[in-house]
């Protein structure tokens, strides 16, 4: 099977697989705390299936998201089976899972026995308090820094923090974070407010630009940028003293989607060329039909061939994304 490009060259390399849309926490980006899962889960089966034909076509890494991917019974063994898959050239895909980190202390050693490579923890404040009010979670915040130690412990590594930085909500938490990424030896990742929360709220005076990020955190510890790949969402810096390292995913004021190489599938089966999509490409209704896998791969190369040159947030003809971050997948 040819690899799979867009009809702007760029290679797809990243899958993204939503396992369901339950979440477990109501975080105040992301839920309006009154509507729980809408679209509902698919049998691991369907979701293995998937991942095969797009291994064949060349994805390299699969990440598991949700919602909260935890929540699924059954996804050490999804996992295992996953760490089978092989790209045409023979070689194993990447894994690694997205998570809140609530439920991940006692799954994090076994998910990496069943072949799980990394994991990433999104926490958006370091303060416990700070932490229940963004989640609307009591006494979460010590079970997330527990689930990071054990992630840390049992190789998944290197574990990464997502923080996602609203202002007016926990944007003095960015040198506390940093102090923690020195302290937990982790790698911290900033991400700036994006327009897809179930309110449809999102303003761009609420967004913490990556510029602002580092001025504040020069007034902790100089920063000093190193290279990343060019498909990597991130910029990365160091610490001038070398402990700890930092990411900033500036989707709104330095975008990357010229590198774009992800693909995403939601938890009810539709592909998504784009967070920002305002139409899915329904996989599974193939699946349910009896298309086979010759075909089913015919079909998603067409729907990349579809996959939008760039996001428009901010400009004046910008349409909201059709679902919101809980209901598409990390």
């Amino acid at each position: 099977m040819a690899a799979l490009t867009d009809k702007f060259g760029r290679p797809i390399t990243d899958l993204r697989i939503a396992i369901t849309d339950h979440c477990n926490y109501k975080c105040v980006y992301c839920r309006t705390g009154n509507d729980g899962a809408i679209y509902g889960d698919l049998p691991f089966s369907d979701y293995l299936r998937m991942a095969r034909i797009l291994a064949g076509l060349g994805i390299q890494k699969i990440r598991l998201t949700g919602g909260e991917p935890l929540l699924r019974k059954g996804i050490v063994d999804f996992v295992r089976d996953l760490s089978r898959l092989r790209t045409p050239d023979g070689a194993p895909l990447e894994l690694a899972l997205t998570t809140n980190g609530h439920l991940i202390a006692d799954l994090a050693q076994p998910l990496k026995d069943a072949g799980l490579h990394r994991v990433t923890v999104s926490m958006d404040a370091v303060d416990p308090d700070r932490f229940a009010r963004i989640t609307r979670v009591p006494n979460g915040y010590e079970s997330v820094l527990a689930g990071i130690r054990a992630a840390k412990r049992a190789g998944l590594e290197p574990v990464k923090v997502n923080c996602v930085l609203l202002r007016g909500f926990n944007e003095d938490q960015i040198i506390p974070f940093g102090m923690f990424a020195r302290e937990e030896a982790v790698v911290l990742r900033f991400i700036e407010f994006m327009p897809l929360e179930e309110d449809r709220v999102w303003s761009p005076n609420v967004v913490v630009p990556l510029n602002e990020i580092l001025d504040r955190m020069a007034e902790y510890r100089p920063l000093i940028e190193i290279p990343h790949a060019r498909s990597e969402t991130a910029r990365r810096y160091r610490f001038d003293d070398g402990l700890g390292e930092i990411g900033i995913i500036a989707p709104v004021s330095h975008p990357f989607c010229g590198h774009c190489s992800r693909l995403r599938i939601t938890s009810d089966g539709k592909i998504r060329t784009c967070l920002f999509s305002v139409w899915d490409h329904d996989l599974h209704a193939q699946m349910r039909r009896g298309v086979g896998d010759t075909d089913l791969a015919d079909f998603i190369r067409g729907v990349v061939l579809r996959k939008e040159e760039r996001h428009h947030i901010g400009e004046p003809d910008f349409v909201p994304a059709s679902r919101t971050m809980v209901h598409i997948g990390g």
